[in-house]
Parts: structure tokens; C-alpha cells; sequence
């Protein structure tokens, strides 16, 4: 029997390829997004056409959609072997031009969602004794950015959650894994999906041409470099595959998959984790 996957944010991007992806490769995938009867209803059709593909509604920052999306499948499935927490918004401006209720709305989906998908999957996986949870997070997660920083704070607090519960879910057999991409050419970063951006126009004029000629210069680098090292999003679909078949146990806490960075993601990630472990010792001793 074929291995139920759960996807979040399937309509576009990384989502949608992902399901294409795992449908090929023969796992069963239910595929979650918005509006599957509204504006996504072409690409919902689409993907139902897919084998082995289900297509159902979720707003991963409503409690009621989440809880009702997951006692369904799980009913019908009797399981759900993976998760894949995809679903996310982006969003850039200076951090003083972002209103409280804008930070809360890209919280609600990069982080609460997240751990609202934990809470529903987790007492099925807990019971079954195994289970895989891959988090999409984000290449810059473990550091930050100017004129990204709610966005990049939300990614940082799902890395924090995939550690954290590497540790707490061990004993179930229960496998984390962050997935940190660098800036590839989905709908998130050419604008065609919208983003939760600064919405207080007059800070950030008050900031002057300065701020905006430093804005304007790190979006063209990083463009610039995804153009240089043509990144592909079926990397990251790819990757997905990889670590589902890996055999449990072996699967990294974190895989970075960013062209761009050139290994310096892997250092980051490796000396973060060195010095982590000599903390620990020291609390421990």
C-alpha cells in the first residue's frame, strides 16, 4: 500500500510540483489548498486528474478548516503517513513601515499554520508509531535580512519548531525535517502571487531614497543570481521525494538546497549544530 501523503499549498510553486511529483512516483497525495471551488478551481481540477491524487479544501490559518481537513482524510485513509507544511506567504518592506495586524496575518500562516498542522496530524502519527513531518522553511531562516524581516522571523520560528520537536517526537518514531530553499522563480517571488507586504506608506517614505536604493539593489542581486544559477523549483520536489525515501532514521534535521549559497548553507547549518552541542554540554555537565 502506497504511502499518504499530506501537502499544504498545492495550488502553485513548490506545492503543486511536489504533487505532481510524489503522484508520479506512486505515493497516494492529498492535496491541500484554498477556494478549491473559487479561483483555484482549474488547477484543483487539474490536479484530481492526477493518480492517486485528492484534492481537498484547507486554510491552514483557520483552526475549524485545518481540524475538519485532516479528520476527514484521516478517515477516509485510515492514515497520513507524511506531512508537507508548504503553504506560505512572503512578504518585504522596513519592519517599522509594517502595521501589527500585517505581521499577525504572515504569522498566521508561516508559523501558526504550521503548528496548527502538527496538532491534527500528530496524535495519528503518535498512535501509529512512525511518521514524517517535512517543513519548507527558508534559505536565510537561520540568519536575517533587511526588508525581510517578518517573513524571514516566521521561517526562523518553524525552524525552531522542526528542532524542538526532533527531540520531543523521538520516542514515536516521529522523523522532523526543514527544507531550506534558496530564491527560485515560483509565484511567491515574481509577483504573481501576492504578498503580505509594508503597509504604511508614510514610514517608509520618511526613510528617503536611501532605504529604497538598498532595497531596490538586493532584490536585483538576488534575481540576478537566480537567473545566474538557473534555479529550478523541481529541486525542491525532488528533494521532497529524496527524503520520503530515504530509510527512517536517516534523514537529516535540516537540507539545504540552494544553489546560490555555494555550501555556505550547509557550514551555517553545520556550525550552528557544533556549538549548539557544546551548549549543551555545558548545561548538562
Amino acid at each position: 500500500m502506497s504511502q499518504i501523503v499530506f501537502i499544504t499549498g498545492t495550488s502553485s510553486g513548490f506545492g503543486k510540483l511536489t504533487t505532481e511529483t510524489l503522484s508520479k512516483a506512486g505515493f497516494t497525495v492529498i492535496a491541500g489548498m484554498r477556494d478549491i471551488g473559487g479561483k483555484n478551481a482549474e488547477v484543483a481540477n487539474q490536479l484530481s486528474q492526477l493518480p492517486n491524487v485528492d484534492v481537498v479544501e484547507i486554510d491552514i490559518t483557520k483552526d475549524e478548516s485545518v481540524t475538519n481537513a485532516f479528520a476527514n482524510m484521516i478517515a477516509k485513509y485510515g492514515r497520513i503517513d507524511i506531512l508537507v507544511n508548504n503553504a506560505a506567504v512572503a512578504g518585504f518592506g522596513l519592519l517599522e513601515a509594517y502595521s501589527l495586524d500585517r505581521i499577525r496575518q504572515m504569522f498566521e500562516v508561516n508559523f501558526y499554520g504550521v503548528i496548527r498542522t502538527y496538532q491534527a496530524v500528530l496524535p495519528t502519527m503518535r498512535a501509529a508509531g512512525k511518521g514524517l513531518i517535512i517543513n519548507i522553511t527558508s534559505g536565510a531562516s537561520g540568519h536575517t535580512m533587511p526588508f525581510m524581516i517578518p517573513y524571514l522571523a516566521s521561517k526562523f520560528g518553524v525552524e525552531s519548531i522542526t528542532e524542538g520537536l526532533q527531540d520531543e517526537l523521538a520516542e514515536f518514531g516521529i522523523e522532523n525535517v526543514s527544507i531550506q530553499p534558496g530564491v527560485y522563480p515560483t509565484e511567491m517571488n515574481t509577483g504573481q502571487k501576492q504578498g503580505v507586504n509594508s503597509d504604511k506608506a508614510a514610514i517608509t517614505e520618511s526613510y528617503g531614497d536611501a532605504a529604497t536604493q538598498k532595497f531596490n539593489a538586493i532584490g536585483t542581486a538576488l534575481f540576478g543570481k537566480m537567473q545566474q544559477f538557473n534555479m529550478d523549483p523541481q529541486v525542491i520536489a525532488n528533494g521532497i521525494l529524496e527524503l520520503i525515501q530515504m530509510p527512517a532514521g536517516t534523514r537529516p534535521l535540516r537540507k539545504p538546497l540552494d544553489a546560490i549559497a555555494q555550501g555556505t548553507d550547509i557550514e551555517f547549518i553545520e556550525t550552528r549544530a557544533a556549538i549548539k552541542a557544546k551548549w549543551m554540554k555545558k548545561y548538562s555537565a
